[in-house]
């Protein structure tokens, strides 16, 4: 036992045990990290303890990272279909949060625990988390681990059998829904054309203002054998062979504008180069393509922006975003100004700023400090958990201030969420496993049954919603869903079903709003308690 003192022994020892766990599969469904929380109650049961000192600092750094990925999310989520899916997530969570003080009540189960069954029923870590930090009881953490297993078999199994209960020919609304994105999000394609309409002859591209007339681009031109980069100031002449970039709609408007469209393609010369090019310089970061000057200054045509797997038709207004991809067309000379402009370098969009995710949570920290009086009864705090997570929203959506970057890349943000997770699991999981015998002695299987319930109910009726009162397809409901329940298996098991990202979408619109509700029911909870 002397070993099991050692807390950096016992912690890590926890966390690799849990990890095992998590790997194992069983008709392909795992528990992944949060198995963790399973090892740390054996362990506490046994009185085996992690300081609480892991807990506050794995709380922090697991509700920030997850604040700046969600952050932009939450605003997009008001944008199409995002009223609908917050509707339908309210929905979601107000029936949980009605069931959990119905069935509390009914079956006398302790209102802290009780919190900690809606967090596991609705499979959400960050609830948790804001639940030890409401209620300062680790009893929560015993609800969760209770009610989380069902939370994830549940999401999974009604994900599967919901379209054949409601017999959804699943093939045509794929198809339905492929049709309806190829007109929101039209392909950006290129086309030759040659220049014959005769009241545009001798006119330059500025004169004709081609992208305002067309929304297309033109990225080359061949005059007399010789294909150039051209500028504002280019003149078309007859015979003249261009080259636009656009989406099939423009470029028709570029056909009647210019002339017939042509198979000749535009050699490059030796001096012209098309490159991708990464932004990871913080200097340009929110700046538009008309204040970068690129045209003027080096001669180079911006074809088209890469952003979050979406190729995007720039235009003079388009901001710039950290790790955008821009396709470039220009000199070779030229080249590497545009590229040492743009940074163009992998290794800094990988790299972790050690500073804005320090300041971050420092305001967090004191922002959850501010006293909010509503009347002599009731006064509101945001709390560690709620001013984290309101800090790290706000500036995910600020994207920049001066030289700061309030983003992380994917692996950064992933590596602190999992450490601050694995701390945070470990630590109020040994804290809960003291009460675990008595907890079940009070019980017995009481609280597996209200869990289920917790987990079914508010599916069902965010089915009945979605169905008859919001008539969202049931890609989109099915992802909002499992956004909803913040259930990434859940959103794999849609994977199979379709090879449209329909459901990623509705889940990234609706996780984020959902972090917040089962924040706002969680702190609902504790001051009903």
């Amino acid at each position: 036992m002397d070993l099991f003192s050692n807390s950096y022994f016992s912690l890590f020892l926890i966390i690799s045990l849990g990890f095992l766990l998590g790997k194992i599969k069983i008709k392909g469904i795992s528990l992944d990290a949060s198995a963790v929380i399973f090892i740390a109650l054996f362990f506490g049961h046994y009185g085996i303890l992690i300081p609480i000192e892991f807990q506050s600092m794995g709380l922090v750094l697991f509700i920030f990272t997850i604040a700046i990925q969600a952050g932009p999310g939450f605003i997009q989520s008001f944008r199409k279909k995002g009223l609908s899916l917050l509707s339908m997530a309210i929905v979601l969570m107000v029936s949980a949060l009605l069931v959990t003080i119905l069935l509390s009540k009914l079956f006398n189960i302790e209102p802290v625990i009780g919190i900690g069954l809606l967090t596991g029923a609705l499979t959400s870590t960050p609830g948790l988390a804001v639940a030890i930090d409401s209620t300062h009881s680790p009893l929560a953490s015993i609800g969760y681990g209770i009610a989380y297993p069902f939370g994830v078999l549940g999401v999974i199994l009604f994900v599967r059998l919901f379209p054949k209960f409601t017999r959804t020919n699943l093939r045509e609304e794929e198809n339905r829904i492929k049709n309806e994105l190829l007109d929101e999000f039209p392909e950006i394609i290129h086309k030759q054309f040659v220049v014959e309409n005769k009241n545009i002859l001798g006119k330059s591209i500025k004169e004709l203002q081609i992208r305002a007339m067309t929304g297309a681009s033109i990225s080359r031109v061949l005059q007399q054998e010789t294909a150039f980069t051209p500028s504002p100031d280019t003149i078309l002449n007859e015979g003249n062979v261009v080259r636009a970039v656009g989406t099939k709609e423009a470029l028709e408007k570029v056909r009647l504008l210019i002339g017939p469209e042509t198979g000749q393609e535009i050699p490059l010369s030796r001096k012209f180069v098309i490159q991708s090019i990464l932004v990871t310089n913080k200097k340009i970061v929110n700046k538009t393509i008309s204040q970068l000057n690129l045209m003027s200054s080096y001669g180079a045509t911006l074809t088209r922006i890469r952003r979050s797997g979406i190729n995007i038709m720039p235009s003079p207004e388009t901001q710039i975003h950290f790790g955008d991809k821009l396709m470039i067309a220009c000199d070779k000379d030229h080249m590497k100004d545009v590229v040492h402009l743009c940074g163009n370098e992998d290794k800094r969009l990988s790299d972790t700023d050690f500073f804005p995710i320090a300041t971050g949570i420092v305001l967090g920290v004191l922002v959850g400090k501010i006293r909010i009086v509503f009347s002599d009864s009731f006064v509101f705090t945001p709390g560690l958990t709620g001013g984290v997570l309101i800090m790290g929203l706000i500036l995910s959506n600020l994207g920049k201030t001066g030289p700061i970057i309030w983003t992380m890349s994917g692996t950064a943000n992933q590596l602190l969420r999992q450490l601050g997770l694995l701390l945070f699991l470990s630590t109020v999981g040994t804290h809960a496993g003291a009460h675990l015998a008595e907890t079940f002695h009070q019980y017995g299987m009481k609280l597996f049954l209200v869990g289920g319930v917790i987990t079914l109910v508010p599916m069902i009726v965010s089915a009945i919603a979605a169905r008859f009162f919001l008539k969202l397809d049931i890609f989109t409901f099915l992802g909002g869903l499992t956004g909803g329940m913040t259930s990434t298996p859940g959103l794999a098991a849609i994977d199979s079903m379709t090879d449209t990202n329909t459901a990623h979408l509705a889940y990234a619109t609706v996780y984020p709003v959902a972090l917040i509700l089962v924040i706002i029911c969680v702190q609902i909870l504790s001051y009903l308690a």
